[in-house]
């Protein structure tokens, strides 16, 4: 294993399988995985103890007003996986729970609360040693990251692993043509939004991986990878 590290973004569409790449390759690396979405939960939890957001109200002011004394942090626990902390409490299972997906779904809205953790990633950033996926990680959060890696596949592929994956849950998926046209609403959120819209940043690697599997793209990760770490050696 290299003994210098990297830190890695990965970005690309909705249900292109970024997050299982980014968390398989923190494992096989010994990186942290930042999980920005539970990032987004701990502010909601947070914010739900306080009282701050309620099931028909959110005082963003007071949430304004102490997003500063939030701090998430996270480490590996002894099932191999990472548990998430805010302010050192450790509450993986508290940010879980649906009560909370849904206010993260809410302060995710509010520009004052992504600056504050994507100030915290950066921060986190700068031990190096991080994986981390999302829309616009190489273009805006790890802009200087050593790997950029952009994932993409054509929208109706995307929506049949979607509707697979929900079956294999055992879960009653909606029609495959609702699931698509989600897909591609989705897809036009992200690239046209206002605030740091998805888009491939100039220096990323691309992957359709329309005929890869789980193995197939972690593998490819990897060889990104020891591609660039060879020739950091040589530099």
């Amino acid at each position: 294993m290299h003994a210098k590290k990297i830190n890695i973004a990965i970005d690309g569409f909705s249900s292109c399988g970024k997050s299982t790449m980014a968390k398989d390759l923190a494992g096989k690396l010994g990186y942290t995985y930042i999980d920005s979405g539970a990032m987004y939960r701990a502010v909601a939890l947070y914010a739900i103890r306080k009282g701050w957001i309620t099931e028909t109200r959110m005082d963003e002011e007071a949430l304004r007003a102490h997003v500063s004394e939030i701090k998430i942090t996270f480490a590996p626990n002894t099932q191999g996986s990472q548990d998430t902390y805010l302010n050192g409490e450790n509450v993986e299972d508290d940010i879980r729970t649906l009560e909370v997906a849904n206010g993260a779904s809410r302060v995710s809205t509010l520009g004052f609360v992504r600056k504050e953790l994507v100030r915290q990633q950066q921060e986190m950033g700068k031990k190096k040693g991080v994986v981390m996926d999302g829309r616009d990680i190489g273009t805006v959060v790890f802009p200087d990251a050593e790997l950029k890696l952009f994932i993409t596949a054509p929208p109706e592929i995307r929506a049949q692993r979607r509707f697979d994956e929900m079956k294999a849950k055992g879960i009653n998926p909606p029609a495959y043509e609702d699931i698509l046209a989600n897909v591609k609403e989705r897809d036009l959120r992200d690239t046209t939004r206002a605030e740091s819209p998805l888009r491939k940043a100039d220096d990323a690697i691309e992957l359709d991986n329309t005929h890869v599997d789980i193995e197939g793209q972690l593998q490819w990760a990897l060889d990104m990878f020891n591609r660039i770490m060879a020739k950091n050696d040589q530099n």
